[in-house]
């Protein structure tokens, strides 16, 4: 039997796709979900299984941002043949992603053990949820919002990529909550932060589904439910994209900051009553 049934999947996907993107942290509120519906977050299919279904909101990324990564990769390749086009900044900017990809996956290969395991718990979630949100606050105050997109250096993106590793190693922390709060204490502007955030995440993201797929298919979850999710966090997620570039142009992060903050309190609050399992 399936540790993941396809009803159960299409909640996960919805989850997953709402929240991938938005800086409330999409592990932590999947091990949230996950453990009210009694399903054991530790277990290596069902772990494996959020991997995957993180691929179903990649691909909308692809799908929204379609023109924009066409040019990068189309500038990337033209500069890779033509010396002379190796300064554009698409074609600097392809490279950047590729090298500010490095450290997260070196560190993921080698905490993949604590990461499955003792950080997976839902106190390190609940934790997490409350100290990101302190580095959300911090960085809001700390923002000029001076620079562009067009203003990204290699600097910029090295620091951005490496801030994905916190979320990787404390769950509940946020990626996407991470990478725009280092890009706004950077002076990136908050339309810039978060379209940094998608470009750096889709490498990792996509290649922690593909990487995890095995694992998922082979110890308990099946082909329906993985694909469910995938779909339905497609669905979810680029809605969810295109809601939140819009409220980026004219709103603060303050919002997320509460929001994670009372999620993380009612999680405390949960597992000291035992309502959850850690």
């Amino acid at each position: 039997m399936s540790a993941i049934s396809v009803g159960q999947a299409v909640v996960l996907g919805v989850v997953e796709g709402v929240t991938e993107f938005l800086p409330v942290s999409s592990t932590g509120h999947l091990k949230i979900t996950e453990g009210l519906m009694g399903i054991q977050v530790d277990d290596t299919s069902v772990v494996a299984f959020s991997a995957v279904i993180q691929v179903g909101a990649i691909a909308a990324v692809l799908v929204y941002f379609f023109r924009d990564i066409v040019r990068f990769v189309g500038a990337w390749g033209r500069g890779i043949v033509n010396r002379e086009l190796r300064q554009e900044h698409d074609y600097k900017f392809a490279w950047w992603v590729i090298w500010a990809t490095v450290p997260i996956v070196l560190v993921g290969l080698a905490a993949k053990p604590l990461i499955d395991g003792p950080l997976g718990s839902l106190w390190v979630v609940a934790g997490s949820l409350i100290g990101g949100s302190a580095v959300m606050w911090v960085a809001e105050q700390m923002a000029r919002f001076k620079r562009s997109e067009q203003d990204v250096t290699f600097r910029d993106s090295m620091v951005v990529g490496c801030s994905q590793i916190l979320a990787l190693l404390f769950p509940g922390f946020s990626r996407s909550g991470a990478t725009i709060s280092t890009a706004l204490i950077r002076d990136l502007d908050r339309v810039a932060a978060t379209r940094l955030s998608f470009f750096l995440g889709l490498p990792a993201l996509t290649g922690a589904g593909l990487y995890e797929l095995k694992d998922a298919l082979g110890q308990g979850v099946g082909a329906a439910p993985l694909a469910v999710g995938t779909v339905v966090s497609f669905v979810v997620a680029y809605a969810s994209i295109a809601w939140l570039l819009k409220f980026v142009a004219k709103h603060s992060f303050n919002a997320f900051v509460i929001y994670r903050i009372v999620v993380g309190l009612l999680l405390f609050g949960l597992l000291t009553t035992n309502v959850l399992n850690a």
